[in-house]
């Protein structure tokens, strides 16, 4: 019996699949394609976003745990699952794909996305914040309270909240 494969690979698997059969219908669609890729955008930032939520409510339960517990062992293993088989897949997909939208929908000019741009870095950093502490919570490294993981998980509704009025009103 053969052994089956990492959550990474199959994430790769399907990340690969995803942008096969996207660019297929930004190909055979046409025009359509524009609303199809905005589609797979929505999709990618739902999915980001999830994972940007639920992972430092891991942390907080975490940081309860005791180290080498069978309980901090799996959290290693769900946090690490959630970052690499989801939350980085849904951030790449949502950069390809957005910064298609906006090359496509000439947005690069609009003072909107420009506000919006700089979010969606900001949130990026929390990616890669929330990413360093993936390392530190699976080495036994982490050295933040509880408190500190209830304050950074405001972070990306935030900046969600930020990016969403400035795409739906486009303020400026």
């Amino acid at each position: 019996m053969s052994k089956p494969s990492s959550p990474i690979v199959r994430a790769a698997a399907a990340l690969a699949i995803t942008a096969l059969a996207f660019a297929a219908v930004a190909y055979f669609a046409g025009s359509a394609a524009y609303d199809w890729m905005k589609a797979l955008h929505v999709i990618a930032i739902i999915s980001w976003m999830a994972g940007m939520l639920y992972l430092p409510r891991l942390f907080i339960y975490h940081c309860d745990a005791e180290k080498g517990s069978v309980q901090s062992e799996t959290f290693k293993v769900m946090e690490r699952r959630l970052l690499r088989a989801i939350i980085n897949p849904a951030m790449i997909i949502s950069w390809v794909v957005g910064l298609w939208l906006a090359w496509q929908g000439g947005w690069f000019k609009a003072g909107w996305f420009h506000g919006k741009l700089l979010a969606v870095f900001a949130l990026s950093a929390a990616h890669g914040y929330l990413s360093a502490a993936v390392r530190a919570f699976a080495e036994d490294r982490n050295t933040k309270s509880a408190s500190h993981w209830r304050l950074v998980n405001e972070i990306p509704t935030v900046l969600m909240i930020i990016i969403v009025v400035l795409v739906i009103v486009k303020p400026f």
